[in-house]
C-alpha cells in the first residue's frame, strides 16, 4: 500500500497513515518469507471459494496443488490471517469467562429501519507483503457502511476509533457482534452502554450471522 514513487505524501507520512513504524517498512528481513506469502495468497483465494475448508481440508487441497506443506505449518498461517472454517463446531456456546455475557437480541427481530441495529466485523486485507486489519460498521437495515478503520495489528484501538467515528453520525439502538476480544473488551462496551445502546452478541446457533455480518467489510 505504501508507494515510494508518490512525491506528495513522504514515507514518514505514508507510515503514520496505515498506523506503520517506518522501522517496520524499511526492515528487510534475513528470511526468504516469499513462499508463506505465496502459500497465504493461495489460501485467501480458496478460502473465498470455500469457507467451510479448515487446517485439515486445506491443507489436503494444497497437497493437490502439488505443495508439500504440512498442517502445522497451514494452521499458523491460517491463524496468522485470522481465518477460521465457517460451521458449527462442538460446545460453541461455552460462555467465557473473562467478559460480561450479553445475550443475542436479534432473534426474530423485524429490523425494519436505519439505526434500529448496527453491526461489526473484523476481516484482513491482503497486501504485496503481508496484511492489514479492517473493522467496518454497519446499518443491518440499509447495509450501509457508517464507518471504518485499518490497523496492523489486532487491538482493540482502531475498533474504538471505528466506533467512535460512527456514533459522531447516529447511535444505534442495539448493536450485534461476534464475541471477539475487541469487542468484549471493557473499553469497546463501556462506550456502548455510556450511549444507552443495547448490546447483544452472537451466541450458540449463530454461526451464520457471522457471514452476514462479514458483508460490510467486504462492503469497504
Amino acid at each position: 500500500m505504501i508507494d515510494p514513487a508518490n512525491t506528495m505524501i513522504p514515507i514518514s507520512r505514508q507510515c503514520e497513515l496505515l498506523d506503520l513504524a517506518r522501522s517496520s517498512y524499511y526492515y528487510d528481513s534475513e528470511k526468504d518469507d516469499s513462499y508463506n506469502l505465496w502459500l497465504m495468497n493461495m489460501i485467501d483465494e480458496q478460502f473465498t471459494k470455500t469457507p467451510f475448508y479448515g487446517v485439515e481440508r486445506m491443507t489436503a487441497w494444497l497437497k493437490r496443488q502439488g505443495q508439500e506443506v504440512n498442517h502445522k505449518r497451514i494452521r499458523r498461517l491460517m491463524r496468522l490471517m485470522g481465518l477460521e472454517a465457517i460451521y458449527p463446531k462442538p460446545r460453541l456456546s461455552l460462555s467465557n469467562q473473562a467478559h460480561k455475557k450479553y445475550p443475542y437480541l436479534l432473534s426474530n427481530l423485524a429490523i425494519d429501519h436505519p439505526d434500529q441495529v448496527w453491526c461489526a466485523d473484523i476481516t484482513y486485507i491482503r497486501m504485496l507483503h503481508g496484511f492489514v486489519y479492517l473493522v467496518a460498521i454497519m446499518d443491518w437495515y440499509s447495509r450501509f457502511v457508517l464507518a471504518w478503520e485499518i490497523s496492523t495489528t489486532l487491538d482493540t484501538s482502531f475498533c474504538l476509533s471505528a466506533l467512535q467515528q460512527g456514533l459522531e453520525l447516529s447511535k444505534p439502538e442495539i448493536f450485534n457482534t461476534d464475541q471477539g476480544s475487541q469487542f468484549t473488551s471493557l473499553e469497546f462496551t463501556g462506550r456502548l452502554e455510556q450511549g444507552g445502546i443495547r448490546i447483544s452478541m452472537d451466541g450458540r446457533g449463530r454461526v451464520f450471522d457471522k457471514i452476514y455480518a462479514s458483508y460490510c467489510t467486504s462492503c469497504v
